[in-house]
């Protein structure tokens, strides 16, 4: 099994085999919430636009995302997993667009499978790829606004790695050094509307859920992402 670690948007493209694509803050860690809170269905796509036609299908569809880390004018729910939590979800449709991580789904566009990756759901995420034992695995660190590498989702790449590699590694240390990294932001007051602490401790609980995110190609271009408990 070749595994590598790669980043941003050119990453995704470029990757192969299996595909995770990595957004720890925030973009997987609320898709996985926004299921365990009961939605039914979530899709993922790039565009505002493309959202408000997609929720134009759907009964008691939720729209929520993120632009420059804020919720976007117009939609119900920002890219934030403590108002995920907050939400009655139950049976409904999510519609979810962020700056990197939905991105990053649609560009893996030579990837034989696609998944999602956040530390909610690692050891998930691990077993499932073990299952398949695929000759390449390409894990995307999405990175700050796809532009900047992210201490999180490097990190995130590295437990996988570790994981399907068979080597135990206690990360407890470095996740808890994020707070004053890269994950320093959700305790900046003048974030606290849109990037709460709360969002912080959410995204960084290691294996919360025991399911993985499946993204699987839609006829209008978009990604449903596909929950399957492993």
């Amino acid at each position: 099994m070749k595994i590598e670690i790669l980043e941003f948007a050119a990453g995704a493209k470029k990757a192969g085999g299996c595909a995770v694509i990595i957004d720890v803050f925030r973009a997987f860690s609320t898709a996985c919430y926004a299921f365990d809170s009961g939605a039914s269905r979530v899709i993922a796509t790039s565009e505002i636009s493309k959202a408000y036609t997609l929720k134009k299908l759907y009964h008691n569809a939720v729209l929520a995302g993120e632009r420059e880390e804020k919720k976007i004018e117009g939609f119900d729910l920002g890219n934030s997993p403590t108002e995920i939590i907050k939400t009655d979800l139950h049976g409904k449709t999510l519609i979810l667009t962020t700056t990197a991580g939905t991105n990053g789904l649609l560009n893996a566009i030579n990837a034989d499978i696609v998944i999602t990756g956040s530390f909610v759901n690692s050891g998930a995420v691990t077993r499932y790829i073990k299952s398949l034992n695929p000759a390449q695995v390409s894990l995307v660190a999405m990175g700050y606004r796809a532009t900047n590498s992210a201490d999180e989702d490097i990190l995130c790449a590295e437990i996988i790695k570790s994981g399907l590699e068979n080597i135990e590694v206690d990360y407890d240390e470095r996740i808890s050094m994020l707070r004053e990294g890269s994950g320093k932001r959700f305790f900046d007051p003048v974030n606290l509307d849109f990037s709460p602490p709360t969002d912080y401790f959410l995204c960084t609980m290691l294996n919360r859920f025991n399911f993985i995110l499946k993204g699987e190609k839609r006829a209008d271009g978009n990604i449903d992402l596909m929950k399957i408990d492993y």
